[in-house]
């Protein structure tokens, strides 16, 4: 690492321990000596005779940074644990949403970048196309969830086409953009050359447009594991939206708090394997 990433780095760690010391200060038990003192001796009795200490520190109810890393240890220590449908380990639930995620977001990568590559390549096709694009794209993923549910009836197949929905339209868009800025002198030189369509789309035009292609696949990637939650939700039975939903009914907001931190560690590891990815493409000219 250089110099200005391992600075980078020792701020980012800073700023954690800054805001878990935050986090701590703010989650104190509060003394309830003050609240004792105001009430008089019989309210003081009638308290305890109801099992209340009017001397007790109360808590905010908020979990203290301890109390998350003892849950994040149980959870992680067996996370691959099974022992029925509402009661699977964090690892097992993730792998449920990750599974969803990848499927779709393949059947969107099969279709999206074909059809941006041709639409990039045809200006008639996109001006054709370029309306229906921009009526689908702006719907939310979960509008379109009660009518996947309605056609297809299975939650499970429902929540991959919320996945593959949503994850289509930015590698479309950025695939049909790519292909469209490839630099004219490079298309001449190919037609010159007299090189055959096929042959000029996959060693001129492809090299040229994979960074943005990427980008585009990446944006997507990061759409679709937004959503996934808010699906599994909805639909419910397995993964890491469903673990969310199932711990809120459950009231035990620790593990909420431990599946958010989850989620975002995850989304940011799949963020960087495609920014990794986006680098072996990318050429300097």
């Amino acid at each position: 690492m250089t110099r200005p990433q391992w600075q980078a780095a020792l701020l980012s760690l800073c700023i954690a321990l800054a805001l878990l010391a935050l986090w701590h200060v703010l989650t104190l038990p509060q003394s309830g000596a003050g609240a004792a003192a105001a009430m008089t001796p019989e309210q003081a009795e009638y308290a305890r005779l109801m099992g209340k200490d009017p001397g007790a520190r109360k808590s905010s109810g908020f979990p203290t940074p301890a109390q998350l890393g003892e849950a994040a240890w149980r959870q992680l220590s067996d996370p691959f644990y099974d022992n029925g449908p509402n009661d699977k380990g964090i690892a097992v639930q993730l792998a449920y949403s990750l599974g969803r995620v990848g499927l779709g977001f393949m059947l969107a990568c099969v279709v999206a970048v074909p059809l941006g590559f041709v639409i990039g390549m045809s200006p008639l096709l996109h001006r054709s196309l370029d309306p229906f694009i921009q009526v689908l794209k702006p719907i939310s993923p979960l509008a379109w969830m009660p009518l996947a549910l309605y056609t297809i009836k299975d939650s499970s197949v429902s929540g991959v086409f919320v996945i593959f929905i949503c994850s289509i339209w930015p590698m479309l868009l950025n695939t049909a953009f790519g292909v469209a800025s490839v630099r004219r002198e490079w298309l001449d030189v190919a037609r010159t050359l007299e090189v055959t369509p096929m042959r000029k789309a996959l060693r001129v035009i492809l090299p040229a447009a994979a960074p943005t292609i990427l980008t585009g696949m990446r944006i997507s990637m990061s759409i679709a594991w937004l959503v996934i939650v808010a699906a599994e939700m909805l639909v419910g039975g397995t993964g890491i939206g469903y673990f969310v939903w199932n711990e809120w009914n459950n009231l035990s907001l620790t593990h909420v708090i431990l599946a958010i931190v989850l989620i975002g560690v995850v989304g940011m590891l799949l963020d960087r394997m495609f920014a990794a990815l986006q680098r072996l493409v990318t050429y300097v000219e």
